[in-house]
């Protein structure tokens, strides 16, 4: 069957429209790449390059109800449009979880995002260095929701999570912003990337698309 396919292109094609069609243009949860994965040597824009084309990550805040511990959570994010990620990580919080009260208490925070959630990893284990994972560390802050930056952040969120827009009005959802302070980038064997914040905010559009 697969060689049958794999020779007949229009057997090819009508099985990548079903494929789409079932999947709602993803693979088992997962959004089709946009962009190339860039040289790993390339520690700025493959750092814009891992975030933008995930869509979720853990996003930790301090529990001041658990005596100041780390409380991890899953969260969707988006930096941008489909090809045009701006870096920062934008979320859509209801106070109804704890992951945003606690931010409003204390806003320190970092948000933990892995390739492996992209299907690029191959054989590789989660936690080998391969599979790359970047750990943004900052302040996790409200945004003024009468702001322009509150209605472009949805428009980013809105167009990598559709389903947003119909959570329940009742239930106050926010736009709240990761102010990143530090990186932590690990793309392959020999430790972290050195990678400053100004570094990845500013890598320019032809890095972010050269392979």
């Amino acid at each position: 069957m697969s060689l049958l396919l794999i020779r007949n292109p229009k057997h090819v094609l009508n099985l990548m429209c079903f494929v789409l069609i079932i999947s709602g243009g993803s693979v088992h949860g997962r959004r089709l790449l946009t962009q190339a994965r860039p040289d790993p040597n390339n520690a700025a824009p493959f750092a814009r390059w891992l975030v933008s084309q995930n869509s979720w990550g853990v996003l930790s805040t301090i529990a001041d109800d658990l005596g100041g511990a780390p409380f991890g959570n899953v969260d969707s994010f988006s930096d941008g449009l489909p090809d045009q990620g701006t870096g920062i990580p934008y979320f859509y919080l209801t106070t109804l979880d704890p992951t945003a009260r606690y931010a409003l208490k204390d806003h320190r925070s970092s948000f933990t995002i892995s390739e492996y959630a992209l299907g690029t990893c191959g054989k590789a284990d989660p936690e080998n260095p391969t599979c790359s994972k970047i750990t943004l560390t900052g302040k996790l802050n409200e945004v003024d929701a009468k702001s322009e930056e509150a209605a472009t952040a949805k428009k980013y969120l809105f167009a990598k999570h559709a389903e947003m827009k119909d959570w329940p009005k009742g239930h106050d959802f926010q736009v709240f912003k990761l102010d990143i302070e530090e990186i932590f980038l690990i793309n392959y064997f020999g430790g972290p990337k050195p990678l400053t914040v100004d570094e990845y905010l500013h890598a320019g559009k032809d890095e972010l698309t050269a392979i």
